[in-house]
């Protein structure tokens, strides 16, 4: 039977022989994350993000204290950007009012997607959301895995239009859509992509972040981890010394770091449910980030893991 190695798993071993500790605790007034321009508006955004899937999901057996302690992580590295998607509305109800919560409400810049398919049933999904979270304008909304592209795409464009959203974008989650996405971002040029992408998924450097440079679009990453089986293929491996010449300190930061020194990278996403893990997270962006000649290290490396 095969053991699925889980990110706590690699960071209890870590702690054991004592690397944890020897990191450095850095307040987040004085390790604020480092911002980069949305390409068509030049309004910046800090360049680590929460995926909440995973901590909203959460809320359902454990609350909303997880998912608060790790936006209070976030806000306390400067982050602000959070990416969610349509759940139970019993779900959304209780993250919405976390959303709305004074020290939360203005502060973040609240990524939300339509994922359904019909052009009715878009728009009424589109109203819950923002009713439910309580963000008129919503600050992105995107089309989910491009669901329904041809049908959600003008709802969009209208929404922007009557000012109930400040940019639109898709999203795709697997290499099997790049091809539809590309032709999509040539003919509509979106404010925002989100795509995979990482050390061990480099795929999308090929042609897509070049395109988005191209046409000014924003990007961001999702699936820096792989939905945890990065952490299985690392679990067993010692973080290479060489990783320290840009300020690396964790497996999580080495995938991470390597997908913020591409210049197309807006912002990437990443998920938990663990204050400790979201600043390992945040601490990624900062401190200095590989050059082209050790990204291909580094891939050279994820790919005898």
């Amino acid at each position: 039977m095969t053991t699925r190695v889980t990110r706590r798993d690699v960071l209890a071993a870590l702690s054991s022989i004592g690397v944890l500790n020897s990191l450095p605790a850095a307040a987040g007034a004085d390790a604020a994350l480092p911002q980069r321009a949305i390409p068509g508006s030049g309004e910046k955004l800090p360049i680590v993000g929460l995926g909440s899937t995973k901590p909203v999901r959460a809320i359902e057996t454990d609350g909303t204290g997880p998912i608060e302690s790790v936006m209070r992580m976030l806000m306390n590295y400067g982050g602000r950007v959070v990416d969610t998607s349509p759940r139970p509305a019993e779900l959304d109800t209780k993250f919405g009012r976390v959303l709305q919560r004074p020290e939360f409400r203005d502060e973040l810049f609240v990524c939300a997607k339509v994922k359904t398919t019909g052009r009715d049933e878009g728009i009424a999904q589109i109203e819950q959301t923002q009713r439910l979270f309580g963000r008129d304008p919503l600050d992105l909304l995107q089309i989910e895995s491009l669901i329904d592209l041809e049908t959600h795409w003008p709802t969009l464009r209208a929404l922007q239009e009557a000012g109930k959203v400040r940019y639109i974008g898709v999203t795709v989650a697997h290499e099997r859509l790049y091809e539809t996405l590309e032709a999509f971002m040539r003919r509509e040029s979106p404010d925002f992509v989100q795509l995979n992408y990482s050390v061990m998924e480099p795929t999308a450097e090929d042609r897509l972040l070049p395109l988005a440079e191209e046409l000014g679009v924003a990007i961001l990453v999702n699936g820096p981890f792989m939905n945890g089986e990065y952490f299985g293929r690392v679990s067993e491996q010692a973080l290479p010394d060489w990783a320290a010449e840009f300020d690396c300190e964790s497996w999580a930061q080495f995938s991470l770091k390597y997908i913020l020194a591409h210049p197309a990278v807006t912002c990437v996403l990443t998920e938990t449910t663990r204050p400790r893990h979201m600043e390992d997270n945040l601490r990624a962006g900062i401190g200095r980030l590989p050059d082209a000649a050790t990204k291909r290290r580094m891939r050279e490396f994820a790919l005898t893991l």
